[in-house]
């Protein structure tokens, strides 16, 4: 097998547009392409902090399945990771911007990592971890 490199994680919403404002005006990502199928009843929208599949830089794809509102959460599923410069900074930020924070900054359990966990509208966790670079 060849050297592979991680392209993207899909995750549906509910409603596009809300799931949009929340990665792109709370986290700070930007929406890279968008994809709408109406023969299949879909749109997908790709978010990412590069420039759209650059080598090492993962994505969001947003899948919005036609009148679908809703989806039921599983128990295997854990959460988004994306570093941040101030994970505290973000938090607020999250939180200016009607988001919900589950986890304030603080250091990881049993070391010194700086993390916290913030919901996106559809109810995904993701781990917001500082990184000065």
């Amino acid at each position: 097998m060849t050297q592979g490199r991680f392209l993207h994680t899909m995750i549906r919403v509910g409603n596009l547009d809300r799931s949009i404002a929340f990665y792109t005006k709370l986290l700070g990502m930007k929406e890279l392409r968008r994809r709408d199928v109406p023969d299949g009843k879909y749109t997908l929208a790709f978010l990412g902090y590069g420039t759209g599949n650059a080598e090492g830089q993962g994505e969001i794809e947003l899948t919005y399945n036609y009148g679908v509102e809703k989806y039921e959460q599983g128990n295997a599923f854990g959460h988004l990771a994306v570093g941040v410069p101030d994970v505290a900074a973000a938090c607020e930020a999250v939180r200016a911007g009607g988001g919900k924070v589950t986890r304030e900054a603080g250091p990881v359990k049993f070391g010194t990592t700086i993390i916290a966990f913030v919901e996106d509208p559809d109810g995904y966790k993701i781990e917001l971890i500082q990184r000065m670079s």
